[in-house]
């Protein structure tokens, strides 16, 4: 992908659509999170997703999207499974899962995309601090979602906070613009240097995406063709917002 032919700046309205669009996200999320215990299957969460997506009348972009073409509206991972996992019928939670949710909905012709990790039951101290570094990485990211910075700035942040606490990001996958389209410009990296890449402008809107891995950055995808795992299967998490840039404090739309 050419990211830089797909970076637009949004204008209050379309931005006002996407805050909607980001609470519909969160409502599904908010529903999730309640059924994440022992015995649920990770089809049981999707099935949830759409019925609440249907319910404000809109779609999720995950739906169809790519090469082979994506089943499911929103992804579950579980433990070592950093992004883009099917939902399945015979995928059962467990007491101490990880498990990382992905959703996106599509609202008046514009996307929200936002993810979450958490525990099902009781989960170790590792994992715990996992969930607290990666989600905790997430915001020093977007308190650099201001003016003046380059995204550089945000993925350094995002970096810096993650090794510093001793863990690993991935560096196959990223953080993008969203808008119109799921995926758009400019391409934000979980790794990188202050001072480099797209200098940020009001108007751009952004979903950031921290994924954390406990003992490697390396990654491989299994065998359905979708689902990525750490290489040396250990644990993992992921936390996304989608943010707009705005000329004070950086606004996130994936939230209730």
């Amino acid at each position: 992908m050419d990211w830089s032919r797909r970076i637009t700046l949004k204008k209050p309205g379309e931005i006002s659509i996407m805050r909607e669009a980001g609470r519909i996200n969160a409502t599904v999320h908010a529903t999730i999170r309640e059924m994440l215990k022992p015995g649920v299957t990770t089809y049981e969460l999707d099935a949830a997703a759409e019925k609440v997506l249907g319910q404000f009348g809109c779609v999720s972009p995950f739906k169809g999207y790519g090469l082979p073409p994506f089943p499911n509206s929103i992804t579950v991972c579980i433990n070592e499974e950093l992004v883009h996992g099917i939902p399945s019928k015979k995928r059962v939670l467990a007491e101490g899962d990880i498990v990382s949710i992905d959703c996106g909905t599509y609202y008046k012709g514009y996307v929200a995309d936002s993810a979450f990790s958490a525990g099902v039951g009781e989960i170790s101290e590792e994992a715990k601090r996992l969930l607290e570094v990666t989600e905790g990485a997430l915001f020093a990211g977007i308190d650099k979602m201001r003016p003046g910075y380059m995204t550089g700035d945000v993925s350094e942040a995002i970096q810096q906070y993650v090794e510093g606490n001793g863990f690993y990001v991935t560096r196959e996958y990223t953080g993008h613009g969203v808008g119109k389209q799921m995926h758009e410009g400019p391409q934000v990296p979980n790794h990188g240097k202050s001072g480099t890449g797209m200098l940020l402008q009001p108007g751009l809107v952004i979903a950031l995406e921290p994924m954390v891995l406990v003992g490697t950055h390396r990654t491989k995808v299994g065998k359905d063709n979708w689902t990525v795992v750490s290489a040396d299967r250990s644990l993992t998490a992921h936390f996304e917002h989608s943010v707009a840039v705005t000329e004070g404090e950086p606004l996130i739309l994936t939230v209730l």
